[in-house]
């Protein structure tokens, strides 16, 4: 495995756990938000939820896009390097 694989399989992991984890806090401030509950301060956690949902999904895109930058630079660096020569011993 060459490190420009290993960086685009550890972007794509972190990536798509962060937008689950979105999607859940996203559903479960939604949920508490609109559940009939007489609690003032329950909804509150529900709107909580949903905004830090809301500014996490701008973090997971701002880094995703800051990773695919990392990954085009370090696809750059490893096409740059030439092979290494290989020693020829003289015929005689």
């Amino acid at each position: 495995m060459d490190i420009l694989t290993l960086i685009k399989d550890l972007i794509a992991k972190a990536a798509a756990i962060s937008w689950f984890l979105f999607l859940l806090s996203w559903i479960i401030g939604w949920a508490i938000k609109g559940a009939p509950i007489p609690i003032g301060k329950a909804r509150r956690v529900g709107q909580g939820l949903v905004e830090d949902a809301i500014w996490g999904a701008f973090w997971i895109a701002v880094g995703s896009s800051i990773f695919w930058l990392i990954t085009y630079i370090a696809s750059l660096l490893s096409k740059s390097f030439p092979a290494p020569p290989t020693p020829q011993l003289p015929s005689s």
